[in-house]
């Protein structure tokens, strides 16, 4: 090879480095977590925020990038951070929910949790892992394309991230405390919210109003994230149509519909082009309510979508919403999804697992006075995974025991299937497996192994829609259905082709969703119900995935300033 060859190659590969070294960047934020006067619906009470935010911070960061986020938490509250849909590859101590991946930051202490956005686009969000915090502590998380690259669709005019929340005028803290205290459900919010505000529907709202502002003609990309503490939601633009692209990071293949449905922890990404007459048009959001005769908010949160040019006073169009509890646009809604492109979906499984969630009831301790059983009939709520009720260690965390080889702390022998085999979906189910067992068990998952999950709905106390969250772990939604899942006549109905990648999802009434990944990420990985309600009854598991071969496929080690139980 002459001298000039090997320069030349040294110099290709001098500029790759430089370029890498451009690319890819390492932002640095704090979060001082701390009490903030917040005033909504005519009344002032103090919320937990980010940095005196409410939501929090919107992080932009791009494909590649490394984030550093020290956390000082100055509130009175325990509190972790969860990085909502980042795989999180080796840096599960990163991760974020309370006692599973680290132990909660004390007040007065801080933490920095330190990973890289690796192969995602598009919108995921942070949020509260620890008691009802999440009600205020939340924000977005966006991931541009690497520099060089763009969207797989034409460049928008603006982007705009839409938060949809909920409020309670009372401190959601004590809300949950007093539920676990009684045995029953939780007082339901006082209000849905966007970008933090109810909107005009409510009292002493209108000033507050989000405005979302708009030139004929141009196309914004709509960022949608449902950060409802317990609900999933239905989202619509007044007489726009909305063009799917994306969701939770992963692109799609382009759909039009009217109305979106996201369940708790779902992200879904729109292209909106100002073609309609310039006035103003309400933005609006609105319960699915699936589980019946179940208490819920059924009010709307309205922002507005205001045309240049347009007088601030006029009164702005009102949108057609779907009924509460309109499943069957649920489900052609979620049927659209498909992945951009064709896709490698496992077909060879490894570990095949039947996972029943639902609801349950304790029966009342007899040391317990009856104002502690306010559930059904002198019961207490549950929840539970496989007829396993999740109970989160307070000694150590998951992780910690699992690094460490601490025993006592949880147990590899969370089922595979159901104990016992029944009309899951049905009307006439034995009481007898109303009350779940308690436990911390984990599934144990070789590196690498190639996983199908069943999600099978039920009908104990009542069915619901569930959105079920996986952490450090996206899955391809192979296939869905009502009734129970039967696989000699559902599994040929299999989308192995584009079926969509997501890391949370809504898991039909009375119904069932297959999920598809490989085990490629070590640590442990909580997977639960997003609806917070759920998860304090025990609507949780976690896998357990040993280390492969190597630097690459093994669990970084611990952070120095890893918090303390």
């Amino acid at each position: 090879m002459t001298t000039v060859h090997t320069f030349s190659i040294l110099l290709f590969l001098c500029s790759l480095f430089s370029a890498s070294l451009i690319i890819a960047k390492v932002q640095h934020h704090d979060f001082v977590i701390q009490e903030t006067p917040v005033k909504r619906l005519c009344k002032t009470r103090n919320a937990i925020t980010v940095n005196g935010m409410f939501p929090g911070p919107t992080l932009e960061v791009n494909n590649g990038d490394t984030l550093e986020v020290k956390v000082h938490n100055r509130a009175r509250y325990n509190i972790t951070i969860h990085w909502h849909g980042v795989r999180q590859i080796r840096t599960g101590w990163a991760d974020g929910p309370e006692f599973v991946t680290q132990c909660p930051i004390r007040p007065g202490k801080s933490y920095t949790y330190r990973f890289t956005i690796q192969g995602q686009e598009g919108t995921l969000w942070w949020h509260a892992h620890s008691s009802w915090l999440r009600a205020t502590v939340y924000g977005a998380l966006i991931i541009h394309p690497t520099p060089g690259s763009s969207f797989p669709f034409p460049k928008p005019d603006r982007q705009t991230a839409l938060m949809l929340g909920e409020w309670w005028n009372a401190n959601p803290v004590d809300i949950i405390n007093q539920a676990t205290r009684t045995g029953a459900a939780p007082n339901i919010s006082d209000a849905y919210t966007i970008n933090g505000q109810p909107g005009d529907l409510y009292k002493c709202s209108t000033k507050e109003t989000v405005v979302v502002p708009i030139n004929s003609g141009e196309t914004n990309l709509v960022r949608v994230i449902n950060a409802a503490l317990n609900q999933p939601l239905f989202f619509t633009v007044a007489n726009h149509k909305l063009t799917v692209v994306g969701a939770d990071a992963s692109y799609l293949k382009p759909f039009a519909t009217k109305v979106l449905m996201l369940g708790p922890g779902q992200t879904t990404d729109v292209l909106l082009t100002a073609d309609q007459p310039p006035k103003r048009y309400y933005i609006a959001a609105r319960a699915y309510q699936s589980a019946q005769n179940a208490p819920f908010d059924n009010t709307t949160t309205t922002a507005i979508l205001q045309y240049k040019k347009t007088r601030a006073t006029s009164k702005p169009i009102v949108p057609v919403l779907p009924a509460f509890n309109d499943t069957n646009t649920v489900t052609s809604f979620s049927r659209k999804f498909k992945s951009l492109r064709n896709v490698v979906v496992p077909k060879t499984i490894d570990d095949n697992l039947f996972f029943t969630i639902g609801l349950g009831l304790d029966n009342c301790p007899k040391n317990f006075p009856k104002n502690r059983c306010q559930g059904l009939n002198g019961t207490r709520f549950t929840a539970s995974m496989n007829n396993v009720s999740f109970v989160l260690p307070s000694n150590f965390s998951l992780l910690q025991a699992h690094s460490n080889g601490i025993p006592g702390v949880f147990t590899t022998d969370f089922p595979s299937k159901p104990p016992v085999k029944f009309d899951y979906t049905g009307n006439n189910i034995s009481r007898a497996l109303f009350q779940p067992v308690k436990g911390t068990k984990l599934y144990k998952l070789k590196y690498g192994s190639r996983v199908q999950v069943v999600l099978q709905d039920t009908n104990i106390v009542t069915s619901e829609n569930h959105p079920i969250h996986l952490h450090g772990h996206d899955f391809y939604i192979v296939g869905e259905g009502f009734g129970n899942f039967n696989p000699k006549k559902d599994t040929s109905k299999f989308n192995l082709v584009n079926p969509p990648l997501r890391n949370t999802v809504a898991v039909p009434v009375n119904g069932w969703a297959v999920i598809r990944f490989v085990a490629d990420n070590p640590g442990v990985w909580l997977m639960h119900c997003h609806l917070d309600v759920h998860i304090k009854w025990g609507l949780a598991m976690a896998f357990l995935v040993d280390n492969g071969v190597g630097e690459l496929e093994t669990l970084e080690a611990p952070p120095h300033d890893l918090p303390i139980c």
